[in-house]
């Protein structure tokens, strides 16, 4: 497979790799990106890339809770303008008010009715009336006993860039209290799952097979060799736990009180997180790259 320039330069934005050691993966790796950067990783070249790291889209999270429920809704759109539109916020409050009182998922909530429309039809309404494209792309429910709200970069009360939900067990003024900082950690380290029990083993094993790869090479070159056993039993089990506690939101240091893990600091609290949710604006869409200088040509010429 021909590695062409675009794909060193998404490897190179995506793990802050060297120019020839991205095209050096992309070459080892027949030009699969999710390989290159698993190759640059066990070279020590590259640190674990997240997706979102590469993405972005414009628009809003809505975020409400009730009684033990709670919805985060998103919805995108075109321009960051837009979102800041009284009329698109609007729309956003209109839909998540639905969502947290009838919906159950995206599909539901699209066919589910908002003043005498289904939603969908709704949303073409006002696609056509603000003269952006829109799309109602997420929605998460969470329930439990108590459900605790967080709203990041918020343009307006209830919505923002990023919507945090967290459900507890336990006092619910305690949850309500230890909730709301739990929510506001989710936002800033983005966990990948509440715990071990709950990562994806794909991913794990993918992991795995990335440190045992990295942990042999290092030792071979080595100037005092560790026996494969201490690799094996050690060094290699101590980097998968190190993994799980940075990427597991029980596993975390509490941003509060980093001396205590996420669990700890809920066991203190007298509290039980079972779940929680984290929608941030755009998260998985790539973002389309724009030439300015071409496009301000195309216009000049009347393209």
């Amino acid at each position: 497979m021909a590695i062409t320039a675009a794909m060193v330069k998404e490897l190179r934005e995506t793990t802050g790799a060297g120019m020839m050691d991205a095209k050096k993966a992309l070459t080892e790796t027949e030009g699969n990106m999710e390989a290159a950067i698993d190759w640059l990783r066990t070279k020590g070249l590259a640190k674990a890339a997240k997706k979102a790291d590469r993405v972005a889209a414009e628009g809003l999270v809505g975020v409400q809770v009730t009684d033990g429920r709670g919805v985060a809704v998103e919805i995108n759109s075109e321009t960051d303008f837009v979102a800041k539109n009284a009329d698109f916020q609007q729309l956003v409050r209109d839909i998540t008010d639905v969502a947290l009182t009838t919906a159950d998922d995206i599909e539901v909530l699209k066919a589910t009715h908002l003043n005498g429309k289904p939603v969908s039809e709704v949303l073409t309404d006002a696609i056509a009336r603000i003269g952006e494209n829109m799309t109602l792309r997420r929605m998460h429910l969470l329930e439990g006993d108590t459900v605790v709200s967080y709203v990041h970069n918020a343009a307006t009360e209830g919505m923002g860039k990023i919507g945090v939900l967290v459900a507890l067990k336990g006092d619910k003024d305690k949850a309500q209290a230890i909730g709301k900082q739990f929510a506001m950690h989710i936002a800033a380290t983005s966990p990948l799952s509440l715990s071990e029990a709950t990562l994806d083993p794909a991913m794990l094993e993918r992991e795995l097979q990335v440190q045992t790869a990295k942990a042999l090479e290092e030792n071979a070159s080595s100037a005092k060799p560790k026996p494969e056993a201490v690799i094996q039993n050690n060094i290699i089990p101590g980097r998968m736990k190190k993994f799980v506690g940075e990427n597991t939101l029980m596993g975390q240091p509490f941003v509060i009180n980093p001396d205590l893990t996420v669990e700890q600091a809920a066991k203190e609290a007298g509290v039980e997180i079972t779940g929680f949710a984290r929608v941030a604006v755009g998260e998985g869409i790539e973002k389309k790259e724009e030439d300015f200088a071409a496009e301000v040509a195309k216009t000049l010429s009347g393209a």
